[in-house]
């Protein structure tokens, strides 16, 4: 395996002092590298925008997200899956992390299970994938075989498939249908692709989901409609939505959320048309979900 091209593992020439920094030298340093990554992707946003197009056609056909990854980049992706669920309200389903190992290579690593274009294919298998999904393979070096091999199954069976990596000309590159390489330069710390990689990853996925999920009307202006009340505090920013959203006081905005049944969507287009809670429905489906498309 030859990794000395991969810019992912090569040393950083603003680095090399490490530990002969200060605390304060190491912070301004390590601030100054992570600065670079956002400018990184940037430079990449052509090649995220037909991804996230892509998604959100998957989306209205009935079809899944899923992330596919090892270590950090794993994690990551399980990660921006599992926030989904309360942010915006959907299924657990429609947005999915596989991580190479299984869920206790979330805190352990498991050897060798990344290694595997096998366990790749069959992780996907399992979770009888079809041609409505999207599978996006993440991987900071750019070459790992268990997301080459759930690209290679999934572009076979029809699925849309994308890969994130953080090196130009990687690999898995060659596999998807929609490749997005960010490089931010060497890490911080020679070969901790955590740190930078890890961030650009982060950013990346943060666009595809919340953008996506902006596509199929999960967003009213800038507010999480469609959020799940599942703890204190998500009520009250529940109640603090509809106000947002209607410019009505607290009182009344707490006794809509009662009457749409703790539905936060449905309390606002009930106040903003002036409907019942049916009504309400009746006209968010004629609006294909979109509050922006009943008033």
């Amino acid at each position: 395996m030859n990794l000395e091209n991969l810019t992912t593992e090569r040393r950083n020439q603003e680095t090399m002092n490490l530990d002969k920094l200060t605390i304060k030298e190491a912070l301004d340093k390590m601030n100054q590298e992570d600065q670079k990554v956002a400018l990184a992707v940037k430079e990449a946003l052509p090649q995220i925008e037909p991804v996230i197009e892509s998604i959100i056609a998957a989306f209205n056909n009935g079809g899944r997200l899923i992330y596919m990854g090892a270590g950090t980049s794993g994690r990551l992706g399980v990660l921006d899956a599992a926030e989904c669920v309360p942010t915006f309200g959907v299924d657990a389903s429609m947005v999915q992390g596989l991580i190479a190992g299984g869920q206790k290579a979330m805190t352990v690593a498991v050897e060798g299970a990344e290694d595997s274009r096998e366990l790749g294919q069959q992780d996907l298998v399992d979770l009888a994938l079809t041609d409505k999904d999207v599978v996006i393979g993440i991987a900071a070096s750019g070459r790992t075989p268990y997301v080459i091999g759930a690209l290679i199954y999934a572009d076979s069976i029809g699925a849309a498939t994308a890969s994130i990596s953080c090196n130009k000309e990687a690999e898995i590159s060659q596999y998807a249908q929609m490749p997005i390489e960010v490089d931010a330069g060497p890490e911080f710390l020679t070969g901790s692709t955590r740190l930078k990689s890890g961030t650009a990853q982060k950013l990346i996925l943060n666009m595809l989901s919340t953008i996506s999920m902006i596509g199929i009307g999960k967003v009213y202006n800038n507010l999480m409609v469609d959020v799940k009340p599942t703890n204190e505090k998500l009520v009250e920013r529940s109640k603090r939505i509809i106000m947002e959203a209607t410019n009505c006081d607290y009182e009344t905005a707490a006794d809509y959320f009662v009457k749409a049944d703790e539905n936060v969507k449905l309390a606002i287009v009930m106040l903003l048309t002036n409907s019942s809670k049916e009504e309400a429905v009746e006209k968010l489906n004629q609006g294909n979900n979109f509050i922006k498309n009943t008033i």
